[in-house]
C-alpha cells in the first residue's frame, strides 16, 4: 500500500486536519490567475467555536482539488473569538467583514491581494455573520442578522449603511425555543436562523440562509429542532420582496428509508453555514459538516448543483425535477465522498476513512450529535475522530451492526478483485463489502480471526465503473468497538 497514491481533496476538500467551517466562496483574478478563495474561522479552540484568526485556501479554477493554505490572513483586533467572514472586491481592494468578539462587532479590513494580510480595521454598522453583494452597477449591499433578517445598501466607505435603503425582517424568521413571542414576522416552515450570503444567480438575486426548521421533516429523518439546512429565497431586485426558494443543502449524510417508513439521517447533522459560486460553468454549493462529538471540528464541504429558471422566473436550485422540460420541484442535494471529483474517488488510491458521507448504526434510530463526548454520554455511535495533522481521519467506536460508506468510488474498466482495509478490528469482527446501497449485494467478506489492524479481501466478482460502497461491521460481542481508518482496492 506504500506505492499508492494517498486521495486528497476529496469531500471535505481541504485536508482532514483542516477544520474550517462557515465558508463563503468566492473566485477571484489576481495577476491573471483566476482561483477560487475561501476563508474561515478555524474551529481551533477544539472545545468551543472558531477562534482567534481566520485562513485562506485557495485553488485554481482548473485543478479543483488542488488547495492551497495562504496562511492567517487576519488576527483578532481584539484577541478574541473570531466567527463567520465574508469578503468582496471592489476595484483593486479587497474588502473582508470581520466577525470579531464573537460576531457582535463587524470589522471592516482591506488588502490589495486575495490572500491578505488585511489589515486596517475599522468599525461597521453591520451584525452578526455580514453577507455582501457588489451588484454589477457597483452598487453594494449588506445582509446580515441572528433570527432576525436585516438588510441595507452600503455608503461608498463599505462600512456604514444608508439608512434609507434598511430593510428589516426582509424575509421571515425562524421562532426558536428562546423566542417566546411571534413578533408578526414568524415562518415556521422556512424561516431564518443565521448565515447570510446574498448571490447573484442567473440574473436573479438569491439569498441564502441556514433555516432553522421547527418541525418535523419526516422524510429527511428531521424529528425535531433541526438548523442543518442551507436554504435560499430569490427576489429580482437586491432590496425587494423575497419569493420562496427552497432548501439546497443537508448536512445529515445519505438519508435512508427506516423501518417505519421515515427517512433516518446517516450522518450527525449540526449547524450549517455557506454559499454558491459558479466555477466553469457549473454552480456548488459549499457548506460544512461536523465531525467528532460535538459541533467544534467542522469540514468544508462542496457539491455541484442544479439552477434552472421556469417560464414565470421562478429560480430552482439544488436537486431539480422537470415535467415537460419545466423545472417544478428542487430539494437538497447529495452530501457526497466525492465532491470536486465528479467521477468519483479512485478506488486503487488509499482513501482515509474519514472521507465517509453515511455512518448508520444499524438501529433504526435517528442520528444525533449525542455520541460520548455530546448531550448523551450513554450513546456510543461511529463518528469521525477530529485529527490535527497527517492524512487520515479514522472512523471510530464502530458498533456491531453499522455501515459505513463512501459516495462515490470508481473502479475504471479493467476492476477491482481485492480489497485492504486497515484500523483496529478485535477478534470476531466480521467486515462485508456492498455495493450501491448499505444493504446492497455484499461482493466481499471477511472475519478478523484474531485482534487486526489489516483485513484483505478477496472480491466475488470483478468490480468496475462508478459505485456506492458500504462496508459493514458485525460481531457477537456488542461491547466491542472497530476503528476504520484506511481503505483500497487492488
Amino acid at each position: 500500500m506504500d506505492k499508492k497514491t494517498i486521495v486528497t481533496g476529496a469531500n471535505p476538500y481541504m485536508p482532514l486536519w483542516e477544520h474550517v467551517p462557515d465558508g463563503e466562496p468566492r473566485v477571484f483574478t489576481y495577476n491573471g490567475e483566476t482561483r477560487i478563495y475561501l476563508y474561515g474561522s478555524h474551529d481551533t479552540k477544539k472545545t468551543d467555536y472558531c477562534g482567534p484568526d481566520y485562513v485562506v485556501w485557495s485553488a485554481p479554477v482548473d485543478d479543483l482539488t488542488n488547495w492551497t493554505c495562504h496562511g492567517v490572513c487576519y488576527t483578532a483586533s481584539d484577541g478574541g473569538d473570531l466567527y463567520a467572514p465574508d469578503v468582496v472586491q471592489k476595484g483593486d481592494t479587497f474588502y473582508m467583514y470581520a466577525a470579531e468578539n464573537r460576531g457582535s462587532s463587524i470589522m471592516l479590513v482591506t488588502s490589495k491581494t486575495p490572500w491578505g494580510p488585511f489589515t486596517n480595521p475599522v468599525k461597521t454598522e453591520l451584525g452578526f455573520d455580514p453577507g455582501i453583494l457588489v451588484d454589477d452597477d457597483g452598487k453594494v449591499y449588506a445582509f446580515w442578522g441572528f433570527c432576525e433578517c436585516h438588510a441595507a445598501e452600503l455608503n461608498d466607505d463599505m462600512a456604514t449603511i444608508k439608512k434609507e435603503t434598511v430593510r428589516n425582517h426582509i424575509i421571515g424568521h425562524s421562532k426558536p425555543f428562546w423566542i417566546k413571542e411571534d413578533d408578526g414576522h414568524v415562518i415556521p416552515e422556512d424561516g431564518f436562523f443565521e448565515a447570510s450570503s446574498p448571490r447573484k444567480v442567473n440574473g436573479k438575486y438569491v439569498f441564502v440562509y441556514s433555516k432553522r426548521y421547527e418541525y418535523h421533516k419526516p422524510e429527511l429523518g428531521v424529528m425535531g429542532s433541526c438548523n442543518g439546512f442551507l436554504s435560499y429565497k430569490w427576489s429580482d431586485s437586491p432590496l425587494g420582496d423575497y419569493k420562496d426558494g427552497g432548501d439546497i443543502s443537508f448536512n445529515g449524510g445519505e438519508v435512508i428509508t427506516g423501518p417505519d417508513g421515515d427517512g433516518i439521517m446517516t450522518y450527525q447533522w449540526g449547524n450549517n453555514h455557506g454559499s454558491l459560486m459558479k466555477i466553469n460553468d457549473q454552480w456548488y454549493v459549499f457548506y460544512h459538516r461536523q465531525t467528532g462529538c460535538n459541533e467544534y471540528a467542522r469540514q468544508a464541504m462542496v457539491e455541484p448543483v442544479d439552477v434552472a429558471i421556469d417560464k414565470n422566473g421562478k429560480i430552482f436550485i439544488g436537486k431539480i425535477e422537470y415535467e415537460g422540460g419545466e423545472p417544478v420541484k428542487s430539494d437538497v442535494v447529495d452530501m457526497t465522498s466525492q465532491g470536486f471529483y465528479k467521477d468519483g474517488l479512485d478506488a486503487f488510491a488509499i482513501i482515509s476513512a474519514g472521507y465517509t458521507c453515511h455512518m448508520y448504526d444499524g438501529t433504526g434510530k435517528h442520528n444525533y450529535l449525542d455520541n460520548a463526548e455530546g448531550t448523551n454520554k450513554d450513546v456510543r455511535r461511529a463518528h469521525i475522530k477530529p485529527v490535527y495533522e497527517g492524512n487520515s481521519a479514522p472512523v471510530v467506536d464502530i458498533q456491531s451492526g453499522a455501515t459505513i460508506g463512501f459516495r462515490y468510488l470508481n473502479f475504471g474498466n479493467g476492476g477491482a478483485s481485492k480489497a485492504t482495509i486497515t484500523g483496529d478490528f478485535p477478534k470476531g469482527f466480521k467486515v462485508s463489502i456492498r455495493l450501491d446501497s448499505y444493504d446492497g449485494k455484499v461482493v466481499a467478506e471477511k472475519a478478523a480471526e484474531e485482534d487486526a489492524k489489516e483485513i484483505v479481501f478477496e472480491i466475488s466478482e470483478k468490480i468496475t465503473g462508478k459505485h456506492a460502497v458500504y462496508f459493514e461491521f458485525v460481531t457477537e460481542n456488542g461491547e466491542t468497538r472497530a476503528v476504520f481508518d484506511t481503505f483500497t482496492f487492488d
